[in-house]
């Protein structure tokens, strides 16, 4: 197996992670703050990292520090509190659907905001707007889009800043370093920045709660697995694939998100649902497609 399929592959098996994460956060909820969700599990993920990777490890240049302390405040710190605080003021639907122009963003930036450019072909585009109406009727499944704007703007900002994450993580993947050793200090500056967060909105989570089994398991699958894990195997996929290539993956969360629940919650699966489970796919695939370059005889 080549290099690049393995790269795909990887992604592939982070999202269908990330699509399981809504239902543990769900179950979760029941007995803690968003917030209280967000630092647990990601210091989970930051000493479970350390368990991994138990070596320090010292930069040849100090100036590369800039790069890990904005990638852990844009893909940790800032995207997700720019997404749950954005729960708190609009549909689940709206931010499902919000979320996914997130590579669209990537491509972006990718294309105009880097020296280092990294080709998008118009199939990109055109599997985009698939997918986002493959997505919309997966999140709407039928109701009316009801717009919020203060909600919608949060979660348009949370695909943004993922994105601005994305383009960070192309330069740091290009530093020489570990993928396992770039995380963690990715996720030890997320913490970093968390704490002002952690203080504005609270943070004194029922300890007891945390040791019934049904939490303790959510929070080992979130902090270990779709945290620690996850976050490894999403910046080896980027640093095999690219930014835009691999963020391209992120259209499928809310297709696994629903599979996910039909088997575990035995929520129904209308027809417009498969229908928007058949568009996203197809998004996905035009995406990652190149067009053959005709030949001039």
């Amino acid at each position: 197996m080549n290099k690049t399929a393995i790269g795909h592959l990887t992604a592939l098996a982070t999202v269908t992670v990330w699509g399981v994460t809504f239902i543990s956060t769900k179950v979760l909820l029941r007995s803690f703050s968003p917030v209280e969700i967000l630092l647990i599990r990601f210091v989970m993920g930051y000493i479970t990292l350390w368990i991994m990777a138990p070596h320090r490890f010292r930069l040849q240049d100090k100036k590369q520090e800039i790069y890990y302390a904005l990638a852990g405040l844009t893909g940790v710190t800032l995207y997700y509190l720019l997404e749950n605080i954005a729960l708190l003021y609009t549909m689940a639907s709206n931010v499902g659907v919000i979320i996914s122009i997130a590579p669209f963003f990537t491509a972006i930036l990718v294309m105009f905001g880097t020296k280092e450019k990294e080709k998008v072909h118009v199939t990109f585009f055109l599997g985009f707007v698939v997918a986002l109406i493959g997505i919309s009727l997966i999140s709407f499944n039928g109701s009316k889009m009801q717009l919020n704007p203060l909600g919608d703007l949060l979660t348009i900002g949370a695909a943004f800043v993922w994105a601005v994450y994305s383009v960070i993580l192309r330069k740091i993947n290009r530093l020489g370093y570990g993928t396992l050793y770039n995380t963690r200090r990715i996720f030890m500056w997320g913490l970093f920045f968390m704490i002002p967060a952690v203080f504005a909105l609270g943070f004194n989570p029922d300890w007891k709660k945390l040791a019934e089994p049904v939490n303790a398991i959510n929070f080992v699958f979130l902090g270990v697995i779709a945290c620690a894990i996850c976050f490894v195997t999403w910046n080896y996929a980027a640093k095999i694939l690219g930014a835009v290539k691999t963020n391209v993956y992120i259209y499928l969360d809310p297709v696994i998100t629903v599979s996910v629940s039909a088997v575990v919650l035995k929520e129904k699966i209308t027809p417009l649902i498969m229908a928007g489970m058949i568009l996203t796919l197809a998004g996905l695939f035009l995406s990652e497609i190149r067009p053959e370059k005709t030949e001039k005889s």
